[in-house]
């Protein structure tokens, strides 16, 4: 063996890095791990939630995936020198105030994306607005770190029951559809949010951003493997709601639930990606030889505008910190906004109802977690109509006491009670339908917070944020009005008529509540 070589072996990782990288590179990573350590329980809990949830579990592989995406460019980096630049202590500011806002709200989704963001702003600080846009794909790309998707379950379950229902009846078999529920010959299934398909939705939506950028150079070819990367997936999972039901026809419920699982959990879906990947194959136009990026094309009289604006690397590292310290001392200060409530409340009465023992025949009880308050009753008036009201109240929202958080509310997860469909308009709350075994029942959620009234979840952390930042509290209230249907009058008449006794809704909450 050659002595240069065997020395070029033995030569620690700095010495095989140009001189221009050696510094800013070990400057990043002191700047990733301020971040790192700062903001610690949230990578853990995102990393968490991708080894639980199989919903997130492929994001395990991002990690590794972004590191081959840098290297890729690798050639053409080497050739470029990274310049620490002041302006980009702006966006990171933002990243760490959209983190704040998470935090204060409880906003889980924005806490993660924040914390990303903030990771990807280091490197447009410490290295420079050259190597930030020659290393902006896997910087957009480090954007699936980011574990959501769970909203889109309730849309992709309706999605997917229309088209379980259209191939049901398209292949002879006698259904109807009730909301995510098909009654068929063979028994009653649901489309439940494990059968959502919102799992491989999110997954294929990660590799074919991935395969659009490695395998393609036409934007129109990115787009329309994009466009078959985003519909294939919910059109394969209608198909694979339908089999089951086909099957269960013949073979009966549960042979079909266990083929389910084994052959479409791990083998139809691997089976539609490499379906998509092989009929993209013929389509790729990117050569192996092809460069992912060109140093040159950074090297424009743009980028050296921008490059006057730089700063000391040190001070910058030191700014990062500063700002990561900021935000976590005034997340810190805002968790302790709390307004006072009062010791005791109680249901009033309403004018044309009575008030009734809560006793109901399949035991329904919204979920309202770290609450100051909670009551539950039922009214009845001479009409024959009867409704079951839930009240809560907080003295503030942040993590573990969110009126609005996933499970919270109505429909509260491991009981009897399923999500069945959207609901009418009621009132300026959200309606769904709940279905238990030989039961329908109507909930109506409504969120009151200083002049906010309604059913938005959106709204409603809005407002608390407000009060977070601004250090100003008021107390959050969450009402639900449920009917039962097929009680002589309907739960929707009925929620409408108790919603015709306690107008204005926003005074009668907040006498219930003892606001002033």
């Amino acid at each position: 063996m050659p002595l240069d070589l065997a020395l070029r072996r033995q030569a620690p990782l700095r010495d095989m890095l140009p001189e221009q990288w050696r510094k800013p590179l070990l400057r990043l990573a002191l700047g990733w791990a301020v971040i790192l350590l700062l903001f610690a329980p949230v990578f853990a809990d995102m990393f968490w939630q991708y080894w639980d949830s199989s919903t997130y579990n492929h994001i395990l592989f991002v990690p590794f995936i972004l590191a081959w995406l840098v290297k890729l460019r690798g050639p053409e980096l080497v050739r470029m020198t990274p310049r620490a630049w002041w302006p980009g202590l702006v966006p990171l500011a933002g990243a760490l105030f959209l983190w704040l806002l998470g935090e204060i709200s409880g906003l889980a989704a924005a806490t993660h994306l924040g914390a990303v963001a903030a990771m990807q702003c280091v490197v447009l600080a410490l290295l420079g607005p050259r190597i930030f846009a020659a290393l902006l794909f896997p910087l957009c790309y480090a954007f699936f770190l980011v574990p959501v998707g769970d909203e889109l379950v309730p849309t992709l379950q309706m999605i997917t029951a229309e088209l379980t229902i259209a191939l049901t009846h398209w292949s002879g078999i006698p259904a109807v559809i009730e909301g995510v529920f098909i009654d068929t010959p063979a028994g009653l299934f649901e489309v439940a949010e494990a059968c959502s398909g919102v799992k491989f939705l999110i997954a294929m939506v990660a590799l074919g951003t991935l395969a659009a950028n490695v395998c393609f150079v036409s934007w129109k070819r990115r787009a329309v493997f994009m466009l078959a990367a985003v519909t294939l997936p919910i059109l394969a999972n209608g198909v694979r709601a339908w089999g089951t039901i086909y099957i269960a026809q013949s073979q009966g419920i549960e042979f079909a639930a266990g083929f389910d699982h084994i052959f479409y959990g791990w083998f139809f879906f691997a089976l539609v990606m490499g379906l998509l990947l092989a009929v993209s194959w013929r389509f790729f136009d990117r050569s192996a030889s092809d460069r992912f990026i060109n140093a040159e094309d950074y090297n424009s009289r743009m980028f050296a505008k921008l490059e006057r604006f730089g700063g000391r690397p040190s001070a910058m590292l030191g700014a990062v910190l500063l700002l990561s310290l900021g935000a976590m001392a005034w997340s810190a200060h805002a968790k302790q906004v709390a307004v006072p409530i009062p010791q005791v409340i109680a249901l009033p009465p309403v004018e044309g109802w009575e008030q009734a023992d809560y006793v109901p025949a399949i035991w329904w009880e919204p979920r309202a977690t770290g609450a100051d308050h909670r009551l539950i009753g039922t009214y009845r008036n001479s009409e024959g109509a009867e409704i079951d009201v839930f009240f809560a109240l907080y003295a503030n929202q942040q993590d573990g006491r969110e009126a609005s958080a996933y499970g919270e509310g109505a429909l509260r997860p491991d009981t009897d009670w399923r999500w069945h469909s959207p609901g009418p308009q009621l009132g300026p709350g959200k309606s769904e339908w709940l279905r238990a075994p030989g039961a329908m029942r109507l909930a109506v959620t409504t969120y009151r917070h200083r002049d906010f009234l309604g059913g938005s979840v959106a709204r409603l952390k809005l407002s608390n944020m407000r009060d977070s930042l601004l250090f100003d509290p008021y107390p959050t209230m969450m009402l639900i009005l449920s009917a039962r249907d097929g009680q002589g009058v309907s739960a929707e008449d009925a929620i409408g008529q108790f919603l015709a006794s306690t107008a204005p809704l926003e005074e009668w909450m907040d006498r219930l509540a003892q606001n002033p």
